[in-house]
């Protein structure tokens, strides 16, 4: 859990070229192509469908499911970051089929639009409850009835077993990237805190997300208009149990 989702922008907001090495490095592309094999076989698609990717940062993901005849619309509010996925649509030779919105993603424009969505690399969970539900209200409303709508994310379950307060790792051989846990329990969230560090240059980020016990996320997806919710370990179609790593949630608009 050491390298930072794509959106983990909230201390210093902007172009950076360390961050963005640790991003581009965190994931190979092969990581990249068995994350959208799972993505394709949880949302149950044949292609060509119409995908949202929310938030979809420098368009990873995106980029490999147009590859793959898939029509894609990808959100981010963050411009370097949708900068960065326009560029990776050029150079795949799919500007057609990728579009990148810059919007907040709790206030989508979309009704009925999309035959599958889905919310990688740990980017569910940063704003308060409200805010939380508010996401997946947009995100249902975007999607046609039955729709499927998959994520990865941590909780209660998943993240205070095997939490660590700090540890590091090396990206791309040169970066040292350190990171450091607060786990706050009045207001249930965990804080992390990076460090980058590459030759002279260190940058710092942060961000706060909000723990929900399984049941509680179940809740909170019904409340916005899901159904069918069923929880898999990562990248597997095992399902979820105490002792997973991090929890897959796939859920149908009702």
């Amino acid at each position: 859990m050491t390298t930072p989702p794509e959106h983990a922008t909230s201390a210093e907001s902007g172009a950076s070229d360390l961050f963005l090495d640790v991003l581009r490095l965190s994931k190979t592309q092969e990581h990249t192509r068995r994350e959208a094999d799972y993505v394709e076989m949880l949302l149950d698609l044949s292609a060509p469908a119409h995908l949202l990717d929310v938030p979809c940062g420098g368009g990873r993901l995106a980029i490999e499911l147009a590859t793959r005849r898939h029509r894609v619309a990808g959100v981010d509010i963050e411009p370097f970051l949708l900068q960065e996925a326009r560029r990776a649509a050029q150079e795949r030779q799919v500007e057609a089929a990728f579009t990148a919105v810059q919007r907040d993603m709790r206030d989508l424009p979309w009704t009925a639009e999309f035959d599958g969505a889905y919310c990688f690399w740990e980017s569910f969970g940063y704003f308060d409850d409200a805010g939380n539900r508010a996401f997946l209200e947009a995100v249902a409303s975007a999607l046609k009835p039955s729709s499927r709508f998959v994520f990865d994310t941590h909780i209660m379950e998943t993240a205070l077993p095997h939490m660590h307060f700090r540890d590091w790792e090396w990206v791309g051989g040169n970066i040292l990237v350190l990171e450091e846990r607060e786990y706050d329990h009045v207001a249930g969230t965990m804080i992390r805190h990076w460090t980058f560090m590459q030759g002279g240059r260190t940058e710092r980020r942060s961000l706060a997300f909000r723990l929900y016990t399984y049941r509680e996320l179940v809740a909170l997806l019904e409340a916005a208009g899901f159904t069918a919710c069923e929880g898999y370990t990562w990248l597997s179609v095992v399902p979820f149990a105490l002792g997973a790593p991090r929890l897959v949630m796939s859920a149908a608009k009702a």
